[in-house]
């Protein structure tokens, strides 16, 4: 895997693979806009600001932020979709790698970069190139941070997965773990292809935590 991706290599995925694409018709998770934001979604939209100056220079991309905030259990619609300009939250449900809650609690426990671990890695990531692999098409990501420095060595990548699925969390009262990828619902991968891929930010923390 080359360890220097360009804006081109970024970007190649999403225009080869766009055309063969559709956007669901069904709606989007929840979906909040500047008029009705609650004091948790000012909350996230004022962490995709700060996080987007504080990286700005490596993205290629600034109209849609994601924020990934692991302060919420896995039964929560804890990824974010954020339009700065607009104040605009879309909200999707995300799971968390089985490293980081290895007694499947449903909240993320820890962190960890390390590889081998399967855990979820903190920090902002850089979206790029669309490409095939065990779970479809899915995003690599490169870490911009310390903490997420091995992001592209341990193959931490956004994908769809069955075990994200409103359906398991009435079952289980959670969802099921991912390898550490940031893992999205089939159903709503789509809405990611397309608005968060191509030189984007990806950013995972504990949002809600003070």
């Amino acid at each position: 895997m080359d360890r220097v991706l360009g804006r081109r290599t970024v970007l190649k995925g999403a225009l080869a693979a766009g055309a063969t694409l559709a956007l669901p018709a069904r709606a989007l998770a929840t979906e909040a806009s500047a008029s009705s934001l609650t004091r948790y979604e000012r909350r996230v939209l004022g962490a995709a600001s700060r996080e987007a100056s504080r990286v700005g220079n490596n993205l290629w991309r600034t109209d849609l932020i994601g924020i990934a905030d692991f302060a919420l259990p896995s039964s929560t619609p804890r990824l974010h979709f954020v339009n700065i300009e607009a104040g605009t939250v879309r909200s999707f449900l995300l799971a968390h790698g089985r490293g980081s809650d290895p007694a499947h609690s449903g909240w993320l426990q820890t962190f960890s970069n390390v590889p081998g671990s399967e855990a979820t890695s903190r920090g902002a990531f850089l979206t790029c190139e669309w490409y095939t692999g065990k779970y479809g098409t899915s995003i690599r990501l490169k870490g911009l941070d310390d903490d997420n420095s091995n992001a592209l060595d341990r193959a931490i990548v956004l994908h769809p997965a069955w075990y994200v699925d409103q359906s398991m969390i009435n079952k289980w009262g959670k969802l099921g773990r991912s390898e550490g990828c940031f893992a999205m619902a089939n159903a709503d991968f789509n809405q990611a292809l397309w608005h968060l891929s191509g030189g984007r930010l990806l950013f995972a923390d504990r949002i809600g935590e003070d």
